[in-house]
């Protein structure tokens, strides 16, 4: 018979401390063991995934960084483009016949009012080329502001002409896919006019740049300088 601690009678295991019922503390286990009630559980190692709503996809960039969710579809193809410039340039002829025929000839009606036999009639002939000629001036300025409040009101409100909605196409701004405003649609509309003044040569080479375009946008130099992309509706 041993005799033990004069202080432990009974033989009892000493009690480690902070742990005054003797129980031993949890061993790691091959599980995952459960946070307490209250406590927030500890998050993995590494960056938090960032939560899709339900049912949506993640975004991929489009042709040139463009990116479909800002609201616009693919680059619009030059065949569209062309027949949208056809389809608009019958609708202006029609306008442009229209307005020319009835400006020229209340007109050509002055030499009506010229007698061959007077002596006046040499001025009055004069006087009346004089009133032809400032009637087609007229007629091409207003022709000329009919052409750039089409343009722009059409492309600024709506995004496109009626030639371009005829074959599905728009304008929109190349960063944000909104409507292009009347600053871009100005801009847009001026560039090739401008170029129109050479003969109308630098008016078709603006509208065939996109040709030359590297970024898969198929911008045109008008475009890219108003900040725009034509795209398909769909």
């Amino acid at each position: 018979m041993s005799f033990g601690d004069p202080n432990n009678p009974y033989g009892q295991q000493p009690q480690q401390p902070g742990n005054p019922y003797g129980q031993q503390p949890p061993q790691p286990g091959p599980y995952p063991q459960q946070a307490p009630q209250g406590v927030p559980p500890q998050q993995a190692y590494g960056y938090p995934q960032q939560q899709q709503p339900y049912g949506a996809y993640p975004q991929q960039p489009g042709p040139g960084g463009y990116f479909p969710q800002a609201g616009a579809g693919a680059p619009a193809s030059m065949g569209r483009r062309f027949g949208a410039r056809a389809i608009d340039g019958v609708l202006l002829g029609v306008v442009y016949s229209i307005i020319s025929f009835a400006g020229v000839l209340g007109s050509v009606a002055s030499f009506q009012d010229c007698d061959p036999y007077a002596s006046d009639y040499e001025s009055c002939v004069n006087d009346a080329s004089s009133s032809v000629f400032g009637a087609v001036l007229a007629i091409m300025g207003v022709l000329m502001a009919l052409v750039l409040v089409y343009e722009v009101v059409m492309i600024a409100t709506v995004g496109a002409t009626l030639g371009k909605l005829a074959v599905g196409i728009r304008v929109v701004n190349s960063e944000t896919g909104a409507k292009p405003g009347f600053g871009a649609a100005l801009v847009r509309y001026l560039i090739p006019m401008v170029g129109a003044f050479v003969c109308y040569v630098g008016a078709i080479l603006v509208y065939l740049s996109p040709f030359w375009d590297k970024s898969g946008r198929l911008q045109g130099w008008h475009d890219k300088a108003a900040k725009t992309a034509v795209v398909t509706n769909s």
